[in-house]
């Protein structure tokens, strides 16, 4: 399992939500590019990915902009990378049906590969937005 760029930015950019937004104030991407040193242009297909995955809420208007569509305490890794990046396990067969010619039940690399992506969901589920804020805050 690798993470994208556009896994790694989604979480830099619903973190940057979580400190500079709240529901009484918006936040532009214009904002987040500027203070992440990221593209813009590429900021708007993940933040669209973001709100279609229930991540972020966005306003349009003159007030407009983009806040966390709940709060970072309820908001897992798991949840923001799955928006972006979709299912992360290192191997399909974990996830869906898949023709790879091996019986699952008699395959000899699928327990390992399961106990792999159990060890990542452990980590990932349990750290949320709010964790990651909080250990920047205290840098």
């Amino acid at each position: 399992m690798k993470i994208s760029t556009k896994g790694t930015y989604a979480i830099e950019i619903v973190a940057d939500l979580a400190i500079h937004s709240d529901e009484m104030h918006l936040e532009s991407l214009k904002n987040i590019a500027a203070r992440r040193h990221f593209s813009e242009k590429y900021l708007e297909r993940i933040i669209k990915a973001l709100k279609e995955g229930g991540i972020v809420r966005s306003v349009r208007g003159a007030h407009g902009g983009y806040s966390l569509a709940r709060q970072a305490k309820e908001m897992t890794i798991t949840e923001v990378l799955n928006a972006v990046e979709g299912e992360l396990a290192p191997v399909a067969c974990l996830t869906e049906k898949t023709e790879c010619g091996i019986d699952c039940d008699t395959c000899p690399t699928r327990d390992t590969w399961g106990a792999m992506w159990k060890e990542i969901l452990s980590v990932t589920d349990s750290v949320t937005i709010a964790d990651i804020v909080g250990y920047r805050t205290k840098l």
